[in-house]
């Protein structure tokens, strides 16, 4: 299931910048919920909020870092709760559709735009929810040892 997860999140993620980049002239936005939600396409060259711009391959080496670690620990990622289990194959579908932007693009296609926060994408969606599972699994554990006197 782990795999699965991590393919369907690449080809989701990359279906639907495709199809951004192929419907949208660059800088671009329709809105859906005007004022509130508009598909607006931009391309960040950063990280999250455009940090570390046209920092390339600090992103690059990153993603791959990512996914060797979610490949060298996949075993023991099958023995561990399905917060962590789960949180570990979005974070690694993420960064692994964000890494393939980064090496054929040198940039990441973001075009979901609540208008009060900047655009971002499916990819960052997954590697928000995923971080925010394993870390959430972390603080349980931590939790239930501090009370288990």
């Amino acid at each position: 299931m782990f795999w699965l997860i991590v393919a369907l999140l690449i080809i989701l993620d990359q279906a639907v910048k495709f199809f951004v980049m192929a419907s949208m002239e660059l800088g671009h936005s329709v809105p859906v919920l005007p004022g509130i939600f508009h598909i607006t396409y931009i391309q960040n060259p950063g990280a999250a909020f455009g940090i570390l711009a046209e920092q390339r391959w600090i992103f690059i080496i990153a993603g791959v870092l990512i996914i060797g670690a979610g490949v060298f620990f996949f075993k023991r990622l099958e023995k561990e709760s399905a917060w962590i289990y789960y949180g570990s194959s979005l974070l690694l579908g993420g960064a692994a559709s964000n890494l393939i932007d980064r090496i054929w693009l040198g940039k990441v296609i973001d075009f979901l735009d609540f208008r009060v926060w900047p655009v971002f994408n499916t990819a960052d969606i997954a590697i928000c929810v995923g971080v925010g599972a394993i870390l959430y699994a972390m603080l349980m554990d931590e939790w239930k040892e501090a009370h288990q006197a």
